[in-house]
């Protein structure tokens, strides 16, 4: 996938200073993307990828906004706009999570959670759909989780967050297909991130068990997803969900 080019097209990847959708925002520049670098209380993070991609000859901006509030989104986007006259790409990968079992959850546990990573990803499509649909081209592609398609103990907010964006996804997909614009959904599992090299290797040995390849994924392994699902080769592939797991949940 490394020879895919998308030069001319122009991106919004949220949640980009840090983690997987740094690594994100960086592979899609790698392959001639302007990259709108969404963050919200990390501002030397963004700066720094931001930074990385200029240095490499790429075209990147910063873009501060909380997603799951409807005014910040609404900038967040027309920020990406109005610098570079258009958008092709929305990565919706802005996401946290806040785990405890059922009887432990508060409210503010569910509702946070949801907030981001269910409604951030409904309102920068609302968003950001005009633009695509008037273009009768572009790409939507929403991190989603395997804890959205099994669930796991200790997760049922951010599972239901992650399920309810499969649903999103596939619902819309659905309703902009006719216009030459898809929309589908990467499930990762385990990815080595920060919340992975937290655990103990105990608790590391037993998931990695039940990963049939053997090992944690790396954030490239869902980039590299990304840049095909917005490359010509997938145009006629939109409303699917595509597991990144080692074959966790096969």
């Amino acid at each position: 996938m490394q020879g895919i080019d998308l030069s001319g097209s122009v991106a919004l990847v949220t949640g980009a200073s840090r983690g997987i959708g740094a690594v994100i925002a960086r592979r899609l520049a790698e392959a001639g993307v302007k990259v709108g670098v969404n963050y919200l209380s990390s501002p030397e993070s963004a700066e720094e990828v931001v930074s990385s991609i200029i240095s490499a000859g790429g075209e990147a901006l910063m873009v501060e906004g909380d997603v799951s509030q409807e005014e910040p989104a609404k900038s967040t986007v027309q920020q990406v706009v109005s610098n570079w006259g258009r958008i092709d790409i929305l990565v919706n990968n802005a996401g946290i999570n806040r785990d405890r079992l059922l009887l432990r959850m508060n409210t503010d546990d569910w509702d946070q959670v949801i907030q981001v990573d269910l409604r951030g990803a409904f309102l920068c499509t609302r968003f950001v759909m005009p633009h695509l649909i008037k273009q009768r081209s572009g790409r939507v592609v929403n991190i989603s989780s395997v804890v959205g398609i099994s669930g796991n103990p200790g997760q049922a907010n951010y599972a239901a967050a992650k399920a309810g964006l499969i649903g999103f996804t596939k619902s819309v997909a659905r309703e902009v297909a006719s216009r030459n614009v898809t929309v589908n959904a990467l499930a990762p599992g385990y990815i080595t991130t920060g919340m992975v090299e937290k655990l103990s290797e105990a608790a590391r040995e037993k998931i990695l068990s039940r990963i049939p390849m053997g090992r944690f994924g790396v954030a490239e392994d869902v980039s590299e997803a990304v840049v095909f699902l917005c490359s010509k080769g997938a145009s006629y592939i939109t409303g699917e969900v595509l597991t990144i797991d080692g074959g966790m949940i096969a």
